[in-house]
Parts: structure tokens; sequence; C-alpha cells
């Protein structure tokens, strides 16, 4: 497992800073995320579906993102380009690349109107996390973000 804190500080705060989307909610709502997704661990989804990185987003959703957000963003989609690098494809940088695959999942929960949580009330965080990320079809819960968040984060 990658330190939490060390994944607080030196990838979701720097990415989102960088982006101009920072706030201690997002902050937290981000690693929540990644501790539900893959436990700040696995890479690639189980059972050979098509989720990637630590965040477990499928091309799907990445593409949805360009091609349905990004598209009208000129000046974010130049943010969130610069962040790529020239190889892997996009879709394996939800893999390789940290500040990139923190870039889209931020931008999952930014495209809702609905606004964030307070930054330190883990159950609504947990709530957010599942109508917005996972859904109402998904395996992840909140439930599971405010266990897996209070085990590792507040300790």
């Amino acid at each position: 497992m990658i330190d939490v804190e060390h994944f607080r500080l030196h990838v979701v705060r720097a990415t989102i800073m960088s982006l101009r989307l920072w706030s201690m909610a997002a902050e937290n709502l981000l690693i929540g995320t990644a501790l539900v997704e893959s436990r700040l661990t696995y890479l690639r989804q189980f059972d050979a579906g098509p989720a990637r990185g630590l965040y477990q987003i499928e091309p799907a959703t990445d593409d949805d993102i360009w091609q349905r957000y990004l598209k009208y963003r000129k000046t974010l989609k130049a943010r969130i380009g610069a962040l790529l690098a020239p190889t892997p494809s996009r879709i394996d940088q939800l893999t390789t690349n940290l500040a990139y695959a923190t870039a889209i999942a931020r931008l999952v929960y930014y495209r809702h109107p609905e606004p964030l949580p307070l930054p330190d009330d883990v159950e609504a965080l947990g709530r957010y996390y599942k109508k917005y990320f996972n859904t109402a079809l998904g395996k992840g819960s909140a439930e599971e973000f405010v266990r897996n968040y209070k085990r590792h984060v507040t300790k």
C-alpha cells in the first residue's frame, strides 16, 4: 500500500492544486475514493474488467470526460492535457500516471453541480462517493468508504 499521507501530499494535493480545483473536501474525497477502489494498492481490476489505476476508472468514463465535458472547457482541457506523457496511451495512463488519474477522478466529481460535503464529514463524503463515483450499480459502498477512511486516515 502507498503511504496515505505521501499520496495525499505528493499526488492528490499537488495535482488538484495545479488544476485549480483544490479544496480540503475534494482532497479527502479523492483519498477515500482510492482507498475504496484499489486500497491504494491495485492497478487493474481483479476480474479482468476494464477499470484502471488507483481510482479504478473505466476507459468509458475517461472518454466521456474528454468528449462531453473537457471539450467545452478549453482552459481546463489544457491543464489536464499537460499532465499526459507522450506515451503510453491516455487510457493506459490511468494506470501509469498518478497525476493524470487523480485529475480524471477529480473531474468525475467536479462535473456534478451538487456541492462537496464538509471535509471532515466522512459519512457525507462516503455518500457523495457512492452517488457520483461508484453509482448505485457499483460494488463499492459509502460504508466501505467510511470504514477505510477511518482506518487509514483518521488514526
